[in-house]
């Protein structure tokens, strides 16, 4: 049987490190960019007490490739306090804060929007923003970036000229954990009536903390069953971020 050569896979150029506080992702990219291999691991910074360690033991497992570093890792309560570029900002100021933390090792900066009464900051999410921008699709956009802390960027000429941070996650595993309304959030929210009846409320009025008490509320009246409470109170939350978010 005539045996097919198999080209060895390409070696990478670039070992990128997507880390936030609670996970960590690692890229293996070839010098064309494309992804050879990925990883990732629960040692986001609140998991880490050694950076200085955890960095050896990156850069032992890059062999000697290039890291760079973007996220949480950059901020105040990571490895090192990398400033932030201020908006608008575009590939080029992003690219012109990166900041050589060691040998072979550089971090990227976050983005500050600077409103005097209103500032907002980001650490990572401008990396998918210039990764979106970067296929030639799109340049004026609003971007949602759902998650823990929700993001709704505005881009202009392919540059970050303001941004909301919405703290959607954080406030409902809050209100699960030590709330008036944690016996209500035991069960994982569905995406029924409730939790569309939630998000239509949140979108048309200004009301969240009422309209969360309101519905232990429908409750305890029987005018809602418990089962679905998670889910209204999900879709709650969920509107008043869209509604923010689209203000």
């Amino acid at each position: 049987m005539r045996k097919i050569p198999v080209s060895p896979p390409p070696k990478p150029a670039l070992i990128a490190v997507d880390w936030g506080t609670t996970n960590r992702r690692r890229f293996a990219l070839a010098a064309d960019g494309a992804i050879i291999a990925q990883t990732s691991d629960d040692r986001g910074i609140l998991a880490v007490t050694d950076f200085p360690a955890e960095i050896a033991a990156l850069r032992a497992g890059a062999a000697g490739v290039p890291l760079l570093l973007a996220g949480m890792v950059g901020s105040n309560r990571g490895w090192r306090d990398v400033p932030y570029v201020t908006a608008p900002a575009g590939l080029a100021a992003i690219a012109a804060g990166i900041v050589t933390a060691g040998p072979g090792t550089r971090i990227i900066p976050g983005v500050l929007c600077d409103n005097t009464t209103d500032p907002d900051i980001m650490r990572g999410e401008e990396t998918q923003i210039i990764g979106a921008l970067a296929t030639d699709q799109i340049t004026d956009v609003l971007i949602c970036l759902p998650g823990t802390h929700t993001k709704w960027v505005h881009v202009e000429a392919g540059r970050i000229t303001r941004f909301r941070t919405i703290m959607t996650g954080d406030i409902f595993a809050a209100l699960s954990h030590r709330s008036i309304l944690s016996d209500l959030l035991s069960a994982p929210p569905g995406v029924g009536a409730a939790f569309r009846d939630g998000v239509a409320h949140s979108l048309a009025s200004d009301d969240l903390p009422a309209a969360l008490f309101g519905t232990r509320a429908r409750v305890v009246t029987g005018r809602l069953a418990a089962a679905d409470a998670a889910a209204r109170i999900s879709g709650l939350l969920i509107g008043a971020d869209i509604r923010i978010g689209l203000g």
